[in-house]
C-alpha cells in the first residue's frame, strides 16, 4: 500500500455504511484523519457502529443531519449511489467542500499496474475475464475490486508494485474519482442510463469519461467501435485508442470477423466457441482481449478463459436443465438495452418473465425483440401493464401476469415444453419488490429448486 499523507489530521466525514463506506472510514482512520461516520438508515447489526467507534470513529444513524454541514469538514466521502441533490450533499457542494467516492482513496493508495473497467452494460463480465486472462499469463498477483462487489480500497491495500487490479468503475463512482489513472481504461458500451442521477445524457457520458481524464497518450482506451457515437466519444480522450468491433468497423484491436475473433489480425477463436452465450458477451470477450493482449497475455491462456468460463451471477447465468427446459438468471438485466441483448442469444423460444420498478418509459423498443424470440411472457411487478402492452404489440400468444420473479417460476413451467428456455431477464430495476437485483436473482434461483424438487416430490 502506498503511504499517503493526504488525510493526515484532516476531518473527513463518510457517507454511507455500504461495503465501501465501511472500508473507507477504517481506512481514513488509518491514514490518520478525524472521521465521522454517518447514515441516513440505523444499521440492523450493532456491531457495525460498535466497531467503528472502538476505532475513535465518531458515528451518526438515523438521518443526514443538515448541521454536519457546518461542521467544518475537509473532505467528504460519498457512498457512489447518494445523489448530489441529497440535502446534505448539496450543502457540501454548495461551500466547495470536495466530495469523492471509495474509489479515489482506492487509487490514492495503490501502487501497482491499474485497469479500469465502465459502461452501461457488460462491466462485470469484462471485468471477470479480464482478470482472469491477466491471471493466467502472470506470476505477480491479479484481483478485481470496485462495482463488482469488492472494495477498491480494501484489495489496493494488499497489493504490491508489481501487482494488478482489474476495477469496474460505474459512473456514480467516476464522478467522485478526480485523480483516477488506469493505464489501460475500457468502456463496453454507453446508452441512456441512470438519467435520474445524472439528469442528462451528456452529463452520464461524462461521467463515464472520467475514467479516461488523467490517461495520456502513454496509456490505453479501449472502446466499442461499432457506433458512430461511441467513436466520437472516445476521441475526447487523449489516450491512444483500441477499438473492439463485432461489425468488422476496424482491425486496429480486437474484431470478429466471419465468425471468428482476431487480435489485429491475428486469430485467436472461433466466436462460436465462446462459453458465454450471445452476441453481447462476443463484446465483452473482445474488450477483454484488447485488454489482455496489451498486458502480453497468450493467445492460448485467452482461449483457455473463454472456453471454460461459464458466466457471472445474474447476468445471463446458467442455472439448470430440467426436462429438457434450460434456466436462465439475468437479473442483472435493469434495463431494455440489456434485455434485448439478452434475448438475442437465444435460438430456442423463450419464456421471458419481466417486469419491476416503473421508471415512467414503455418498452415498444422490445416489440420485435419479443416478435422474434419470445413464445410467452410472465409480467410483474409496478410497469407490468406497460410490458403487457408490448407483448400484445408483439402478438406474443401467452401473456401471463404474476406477483413477482418468484411466483413466476411455476407460471413458467406450466406453459413451456422440452426444449423452451426460461429466462429472468427484467429490463427494469428491482427495487418495487426486492431490495437489490442480486435479490431477486437469487430468489428465483431459489424459486426453480423449489419447483423442481416438487415436481420429484421431495
Amino acid at each position: 500500500m502506498k503511504k499517503v499523507t493526504t488525510y493526515s489530521n484532516k476531518k473527513v466525514l463518510v457517507m454511507g455504511f455500504g461495503i465501501s463506506g465501511l472500508n473507507a472510514a477504517h481506512l481514513l482512520k488509518e491514514l490518520g484523519a478525524n472521521v465521522v461516520a454517518n447514515d441516513q438508515a440505523t444499521p440492523k447489526d450493532p456491531s457495525v457502529v460498535e466497531n467503528l467507534e472502538n476505532e475513535g470513529i465518531k458515528v451518526i444513524t438515523g438521518s443526514n443531519p443538515l448541521s454536519l454541514a457546518e461542521e467544518g469538514f475537509d473532505i467528504v466521502v460519498k457512498n457512489p449511489g447518494i445523489p448530489y441533490d441529497n440535502p446534505l450533499v448539496a450543502k457540501f457542494v454548495e461551500k466547495k467542500v470536495p466530495i469523492i467516492t471509495e474509489a479515489e482513496l482506492g487509487w490514492e493508495i495503490f501502487e501497482g499496474h491499474l485497469v479500469s473497467v465502465t459502461g452501461s452494460n457488460g462491466k462485470t463480465t469484462t471485468t471477470t475475464l479480464t482478470q482472469l486472462m491477466i491471471a493466467k499469463s502472470n506470476a505477480h498477483r491479479v484481483e478485481y475490486a470496485g462495482n463488482i462487489g469488492v472494495s477498491f480500497s480494501k484489495v489496493a491495500a494488499k497489493l504490491g508494485p508489481e501487482d494488478t487490479l482489474v476495477t469496474e468503475l460505474s459512473s456514480f463512482q467516476l464522478l467522485g474519482a478526480p485523480t483516477i489513472h488506469p493505464h489501460i481504461a475500457i468502456i463496453t458500451n454507453i446508452f441512456s442510463n441512470h438519467l435520474d442521477y445524472h439528469k442528462t445524457r451528456e452529463n452520464y457520458i461524462n461521467a463515464k469519461l472520467n475514467i479516461t481524464r488523467n490517461q495520456t497518450s502513454a496509456d490505453y482506451l479501449i472502446m466499442n467501435w461499432d457506433r458512430d457515437e461511441w467513436q466520437q466519444i472516445a476521441r475526447r480522450s487523449q489516450a491512444t485508442i483500441v477499438p473492439f468491433s463485432r461489425q468488422n468497423k476496424s482491425h486496429d484491436g480486437s474484431y470478429e470477423e466471419d465468425g471468428k475473433i482476431y487480435w489485429r489480425g491475428d486469430y485467436i477463436m472461433a466466436a462460436k466457441d465462446i462459453r458465454l452465450i450471445g452476441p453481447q458477451n462476443v463484446e465483452n470477450a473482445l474488450a477483454a482481449i484488447a485488454a489482455a493482449k496489451l498486458s502480453g497475455v497468450t493467445n492460448q491462456d485467452i482461449v483457455d478463459v473463454l472456453t471454460s468460463f461459464s458466466g457471472v451471477r445474474h447476468r445471463l447465468q446458467y442455472v439448470t436443465d430440467y426436462q429438457g427446459r434450460r434456466f436462465y438468471n439475468d437479473s442483472k438485466s435493469t434495463d431494455i438495452e440489456a434485455t434485448e441483448v439478452a434475448l438475442q442469444g437465444f435460438e430456442q423460444p423463450v419464456i421471458l418473465l419481466a417486469g419491476g420498478l416503473d421508471r415512467g418509459y414503455t418498452f415498444e423498443r422490445l416489440v420485435p425483440y419479443f416478435k422474434k424470440h419470445v413464445k410467452a411472457i410472465i409480467v410483474f411487478g409496478q410497469c407490468k401493464d406497460k410490458m403487457k402492452d408490448a407483448a400484445e404489440q408483439a402478438e406474443i400468444p401467452t401473456i401471463i401476469e404474476s406477483e413477482n420473479a418468484i411466483t413466476a417460476v411455476p407460471e413458467a413451467w406450466k406453459v413451456s415444453d422440452p426444449g423452451d428456455v426460461i429466462l429472468l431477464s427484467p429490463a427494469n430495476a428491482s427495487w418495487d419488490q426486492f431490495p437489490s437485483f442480486e435479490v431477486r436473482g437469487d430468489k428465483f434461483i431459489e424459486a426453480v429448486d423449489t419447483l423442481i424438487k416438487t415436481k420429484e416430490g421431495k
